[in-house]
Formats: C-alpha cells, structure tokens, sequence
C-alpha cells in the first residue's frame, strides 16, 4: 500500500513513498555532486596521472575512474549513511528496503550498479519511466534491490498517547502482568496510533487479534466485555508504569551502592567524613 508498510503483526507503519518530484530533485543533487567529483578525478588523472602510465593501460585507467565514481563511492555512501545521500539528506527522504529496515551493501551496490545504466547511460529516462509507472516510485535499481525512498521529515506521529482506562485502573493494578515482547507492544502501539484511520472492519479484526495474542501474557484476563483498544491501552499502560517503578528503584539501589563504596572499609563509616 502507498502510505506505509505492513508488518507481520497486520500493523501498517507509517513510512509513505516519497514524491516523485522530491526524489528527482535529490537524485539530480547526486548526480550533480558525483559528476563534480568524477570531472576532477579526470582532470586530476589527465594533469598528472597519464603522464606517468603507457598509452595502452590508459583506458583501462578511465575505466577505474569511472567505475568508482558511478558504483564505489554511491554504494560506500548508501551503506555508510544507511540510504541517505547527499540530495536525499537535504531533501528528507530515506532509501529504505520494502520491509522498511535499513539498506545493507548488497542493495546498495545493486541500486548503484544499476544506475549506471538507467541514470547515467540513458541520461535518466529509464528511471523516470519506471518511477512514473510505479506505485511505490521506484526505478528499476530499487526492483531488482528491493528497496525504495521514503519521507523521514514531515510524516505523521505513528505512536499513541497511551492512556489507562478509568474502569479497568483496580484490574490491571492487581493482574499478573509478563514482559511482553518487543516486536508485540511495538505492533500495539502502531495499531493504536493509526486505529481511528483503519477501516472499521479492519479494525476490529486486528484489534481483536493483538488482543489475544496479550492476553496470554496477562493473568487473569481482563473483565468481561471489556473491547479489545481499552485492554490493549491498559495493558501498555500499566507496564509502562511498572517499568518506570523498576527503573526507579535501579535508580536507588546502585545510589545507595554508590555511597557504600565510598566507605572505608565496606560499611564502616569513613573517619574522615
């Protein structure tokens, strides 16, 4: 779908497809940077370097420049910054891959390999054909990578302000609560915050779905009736205050392990103090 990615859990991730005009505007401040780096590489190797090698190893010379120019440098920069060039930092988008983690190596290089052909070959034209054919935007280097460009700035918040219902306060106080995995509340969280925008069947499929899946971690279950968004809000609620307790007691205990160590020796009051 064109406005997010859809997790395992059923959840759709708020990560939109970046617009057309946005990314051709970062790929031609690429283009731009790398064809400045690749005009003094050239100037550099004709000043200087042809001087000192044979007529017949100079095209394999130009070869090498050119080859690191168009693929080593846009594959070592993708992968360092994780899918964020030069034009896709300024202009706030993200190469990402279609299950929206980050780019690695392999989709950098091929994204890069590729682009040989559709960017600089044919002047761009591949890749503007297959972005406008495409739902998602991509060129052919992000069908065969697996990845496209996404909006990192201006998106909508994908969390909700998680809240403890009134009625279910007293229950959820005395209910054995396990640690829920992190991959599940993160699904709970997302379904929460894009609920009101699902559709209503949607919804209540998925709500009822993640809401069996906590209750297995929750003894006992909650009342009777009781709709699957409220336990879900009181669940992450009341573990996200029992973890705060934790936290906090952490807090105190290495304080008060602190000021034993300052002792000389262990639990005899130091002379000087």
């Amino acid at each position: 779908m064109r406005d997010g990615i859809l997790t395992g859990e059923g959840v759709v991730l708020d990560a939109r497809p970046a617009s057309f005009v946005t990314r051709a505007l970062g790929a031609v401040i690429d283009l731009t940077a790398i064809g400045i780096v690749l005009f003094a590489l050239l100037f550099a190797a004709a000043g200087s370097a042809l001087d000192a090698v044979s007529p017949e190893f100079a095209p394999a010379l130009w070869a090498v420049i050119l080859v690191l120019v168009m693929v080593g440098i846009p594959t070592t920069v993708e992968t360092l910054s994780r899918g964020r060039s030069l034009g896709k930092l300024a202009l706030g988008i993200r190469v990402v891959r279609d299950d929206g983690g980050p780019v690695r190596f392999r989709h950098a290089f091929i994204r890069a390999l590729v682009g040989v052909g559709e960017l600089w070959l044919t002047f761009g034209s591949v890749a503007l054909i297959a972005s406008l054919s495409n739902d998602k935007g991509k060129r052919v280097g992000d069908m065969l990578a697996g990845t496209y460009a996404i909006r990192v700035r201006g998106g909508r918040p994908t969390y909700a302000a998680i809240s403890m219902p009134p009625y279910l306060a007293a229950w959820a106080v005395h209910t054995d609560m396990r640690k829920l995995p992190d991959g599940l509340a993160l699904a709970v969280r997302q379904f929460l915050g894009r609920a009101a925008t699902l559709n209503p069947a949607s919804r209540v499929r998925i709500g009822q779905d993640l809401a069996g899946r906590i209750e297995r971690y929750v003894a006992p279950g909650p009342p009777p009736g009781t709709p699957p968004e409220d336990f879900l809000c009181a669940v992450l609620a009341e573990r996200r205050n029992r973890d705060w307790v934790t936290a906090q007691r952490g807090q105190q205990l290495a304080h008060e392990q602190g000021e034993m160590l300052h002792r000389l020796p262990y639990s005899v009051p130091d002379p000087r103090s």
